[in-house]
């Protein structure tokens, strides 16, 4: 009987687990699901709002990946740090990259760094729990500035918005809840560089966030002139959205929700931390290109948040296109920098093909890479152990005691799942999120361990990065 392939895939966010998925469908094949986490799921677990549980739900069909014996959950290890890229192709018949993207895109204006500057992100992965997340403090806090017109921007500004009795069935952190309920937010903006009929929003969020309770919208552009005759079903929906939220009057509203279109950043004002930030008037011009007109107009505020999307960071040794933020590949196949394909190498999720789509939207193209994969697996060149390789495969478990890596499996995360359920049945919810590396571990050890951390910071602290499963950092998207 023939030897089973082994793939390892580095990342056990939602992207890793679809490809997960798709290689069960090829018979006598062994994978391991790594992920720089103790906990699997990435992007389910860390990006998705915690208000918004049917999205969540997903997380019931993709746990079904970890029922099949050919699968096995190795967290808490990171590629760079605990293995390298040589390592795991020593190991491993074929290596699937599922990393996501690390890093936020930058506004590139003076004042980005002061204090009270940060990146959306960070804030959904403080929110969310993630153990990694620098907290953020609200005190002093009235008005905030979302730069960006997805739906990164509606969840921060919907989590803002929502009263505190809103947000407690939710799995927040407590130390999160008990931070919400003493904030002073009185204004929340959203700002985009283009028109409302260019904004990404999906129209279900966007009307949920223009009709919360006690919340005024404020639509700052006129929508009377624009034809949505011309329009996608999408944007003109997303417009009539917005022309009823201007017509909506909200009497002893506790907050007002701002839209501001056509604007872009071009300061962010304040000495010791963020107190404004100063908006330039954008247009098209006869080329369709943006441009920007000089008149510009300032908002106070104590918070700016940048919601413009996300860059994958290089993974160690693994050939990255700098320009595009994405590891080059040919239909999932890694391409080195000669332009050749790297023999038993893949990539799958943002990564691959840049932060771009939604959760499900891992499934299809996962389902190209393991297709490219498995087409490989067939060819007779590559029909031994290490398809051509002289040496054969290292045993996957020696390899990991040789380095003292003591994985966690996905019985402990089983264990920190059965501990977040009790401790929200405390608090009268279905979940409250464990939020710290010593205790996350601690538990996945199982009673009396003695926690040995080597993620990032500790309990909320330390830098934040990322919120999917990635072997790398915990990236989103992928």
């Amino acid at each position: 009987m023939a030897e089973p392939r082994r793939v390892a895939i580095i990342g056990a966010g939602p992207s890793g687990i679809f490809a997960a998925q798709a290689l069960l469908n090829h018979p006598g094949i062994q994978i391991d699901l790594f992920d720089r986490l103790p906990t699997p799921y990435g992007l389910l677990r860390y990006g998705v709002a915690p208000d918004h549980t049917s999205i969540k739900g997903m997380g019931v069909a993709l746990a079904r990946v970890f029922d099949s014996p050919d699968v096995r959950f190795l967290g808490n290890v990171e590629l760079g740090r605990d293995v390298t890229r040589e390592e795991l192709l020593g190991a491993y018949d074929a290596v699937i990259y599922a990393a996501g993207a690390a890093e936020d895109a930058e506004m590139a204006v003076p004042g980005e760094n002061l204090p009270g500057s940060q990146s959306a992100r960070s804030f959904v992965a403080w929110y969310s729990g993630h153990p990694d997340a620098v907290p953020f403090r609200l005190t002093g806090v009235r008005s905030v500035v979302t730069v960006g017109v997805g739906n990164v921007a509606v969840d921060v500004s919907r989590i803002l918005c929502k009263s505190v009795a809103e947000l407690t069935p939710t799995d927040m952190p407590d130390a999160v809840l008990n931070e919400l309920r003493g904030h002073e937010v009185r204004d929340v903006w959203v700002v985009g560089r283009r028109g409302p009929e260019h904004a990404s929003f999906t129209t279900t969020e966007l009307r949920e966030l223009l009709t919360l309770p006690e919340v005024q919208p404020v639509v700052h552009d006129d929508l009377d002139g624009l034809d949505v005759t011309t329009l996608d079903r999408r944007p003109r929906a997303n417009i009539e959205a917005m022309r009823a939220a201007k017509q909506r009057d909200v009497p002893d509203a506790s907050m007002r929700l701002h839209l501001l279109f056509w604007h872009r950043p071009v300061e962010i004002r304040g000495n010791r931390r963020v107190s404004g930030i100063t908006l330039e008037r954008t247009a098209l011009d006869a080329d369709g290109r943006l441009i920007g007109t000089g008149e510009d107009r300032t908002v106070e505020c104590e918070l700016v948040l940048r919601a413009i999307g996300y860059r994958a960071t290089p993974l160690p040794g693994v050939p990255f296109d700098e320009a595009r933020g994405v590891i080059p590949n040919r239909s999932g196949r890694v391409v080195n920098a000669c332009g050749e394909v790297a023999p038993r190498e893949y990539a799958v999720g943002w990564i691959k093909r840049g932060p771009t789509g939604v959760i499900g939207t891992n499934k299809s193209d996962a389902a190209e890479t393991v297709a490219a994969l498995a087409e490989d697996l067939e060819d007779e060149e590559m029909s031994r152990p290490g398809w051509g390789d002289t040496a054969p495969l290292e045993a996957v478990d020696e390899l990991l005691r040789r380095k003292g890596l003591t994985p966690t499996s996905y019985a402990d995360w089983m264990r920190i799942d059965a501990a977040e359920t009790a401790l929200g049945g405390r608090y009268g919810r279905a979940r409250t999120k464990i939020a710290t590396w010593d205790e996350l571990l601690d538990i996945a050890r199982g009673p009396g361990s003695v926690s040995s951390r080597r993620g990032g910071g500790g309990a909320q602290g330390g830098q934040h990065g990322g919120v999917d499963g990635g072997v790398h950092g915990g990236q989103p998207g992928g």
